[in-house]
């Protein structure tokens, strides 16, 4: 398991636009993504759950990858957040 905690930066927080381009990043891999804010654990592979956790600028976020490919996946997505949010 690999894990890996950020503040969003962006101000509009984590919207739309970069939530759909995570979701993307993340189905990419086959290990289990899964992002946690306010409390809330979601399927980062999934848009509808990564969209309701309406995470706003300041707020922490948690990534936890699980299985085959999470060293290649924690490495991108992290990457990501830190370009993107």
């Amino acid at each position: 398991m690999k894990e890996f905690k950020y503040v969003i930066t962006d101000a509009m927080g984590l919207h739309a636009r970069p939530a759909g381009q995570l979701v993307k990043a993340a189905a990419g891999y086959s290990c289990e993504v899964q992002l946690t804010a306010n409390g809330t654990t979601v399927d980062a592979k999934r848009i509808m759950g990564v969209m309701r956790l309406a995470a706003k600028q300041g707020q922490e976020i948690t990534i936890t990858c699980t299985g085959a490919d999470e060293d290649a996946a924690a490495a991108a997505l992290e990457s990501f957040v830190k370009e993107n949010l």
